[in-house]
């Protein structure tokens, strides 16, 4: 079956073109003009991901994104958002936005971001049922902060847990820099960025016992864990 989208954007023109672009790309996607009619659809119909604009009539997309997590905590939405609402954002992703867009942007850029965190739901719903990752011969609890090589174990930072469970998630794959530094450390500025690549070289340090184990940096992307 389809994923199932819905689409809260006031800007008939753009939300139009998103809606055709994503029925194009298989998603069943349902828009809605304002806030409440939103909040309405998701009331009565069962969606896999939102993707809300943060400025609408009736309702703002940050009462909006409270009232679905009243309804559905695990539901992950994307925020559509101006240049100029950062602090917007960052309070979005306090209240547990999985990601955010800036406007204007490509409908491609959109497309990755939607499939990056549907894979990631989708990964996230498998590891709660056993928290547990096997990274070569390291055994990761995540739940315990613990990363285990034979009878050596390593008591992880919570921030060096999380960073890890991310790329366990995407063993193999790109983690993206800035999706990593937003979920994480909620701004992907600089200095947030400069702490994650010291936790990058933490991880490392930790797991040189098995030399299969490596995370690799991709340049202007991220990185990718091998194992």
């Amino acid at each position: 079956m389809n994923k199932k989208i819905l689409l809260a954007e006031d800007d008939s023109n753009l939300g139009g073109l998103l809606k055709a672009y994503l029925g194009a790309k298989n998603y069943d996607t349902t828009l809605a003009n304002n806030g409440r009619s939103a909040l309405k659809a998701f009331s009565s119909e069962t969606f896999d991901i939102c993707i809300l604009d943060i400025m609408m009539p009736e309702m703002d997309g940050l009462t909006l994104a409270s009232s679905i997590r009243s309804i559905n905590p695990a539901m992950p939405f994307i925020f559509l958002t101006a240049k100029n609402q950062k602090e917007d954002v960052i309070e979005g992703f306090r209240a547990g936005a999985d990601d955010y867009i800036t406007k204007p942007f490509s409908m491609e850029e959109l497309l990755y971001r939607i499939e990056a965190i549907l894979r990631r739901s989708s990964m996230a719903d498998v590891s709660e049922v056993e928290d547990i990752f096997r990274i070569g011969g390291y055994m990761f609890d995540h739940k315990r902060q613990l990363l285990t090589h034979g009878d050596q174990t390593t008591n992880l930072t919570t921030k060096e847990s999380e960073l890890l469970k991310l790329l366990c998630l995407h063993k193999n794959e790109i983690l993206e820099r800035n999706f990593a530094l937003r979920s994480i450390w909620i701004d992907d500025n600089y200095f947030n960025a400069r702490s994650m690549d010291v936790y990058i070289t933490r991880l490392r340090k930790y797991m040189k016992k098995d030399p299969s184990v490596k995370i690799l940096n991709v340049h202007g992307r991220g990185y990718r864990l091998i194992c």
